[in-house]
């Protein structure tokens, strides 16, 4: 099956995800259902579309929506299955790091300012 998320790669996201994540969650079918909520969520949190324009967004705001995608979707890896990690408290630092990363990200897409030096460039 072919990857289907346009904001971040597998590679992206299981690289995120860690070596412990579990063998069962990081199949290509479950990373795309992943991708599309984690784009939607984008999307509707920036009341952008970006999905549907994202070929002709310039190189800064793909690397932005692609570092909020793999987060989110990275987080939702480790959250199918925490066992594979050292410890829970190991997955769930790795959760609040994503997490920071995502919500700085989405703060970023939001702001108006931002967004307009970013296309501006």
């Amino acid at each position: 099956m072919a990857h289907e998320g346009i904001f971040a790669t597998s590679d992206e996201i299981l690289v995120k995800a860690g070596a412990n994540v579990d063998a069962a969650a990081k199949t290509e079918a479950r990373i795309n259902a992943l991708c599309k909520q984690a784009e939607s969520l984008i999307n509707a949190t920036c009341r952008v579309n970006y999905s549907d324009t994202y070929a002709a967004l310039n190189a800064d705001k793909k690397g932005l929506l692609s570092e909020v995608a793999s987060n989110l979707v990275a987080i939702y890896l480790i959250q199918y299955e925490m066992a594979g990690y050292t410890s829970r408290v190991e997955a769930e630092d790795m959760i609040n790091i994503l997490r920071d990363g995502a919500l700085r990200g989405l703060s970023l897409l939001r702001d108006k300012k931002q967004t307009d030096f970013i296309s501006s460039a």
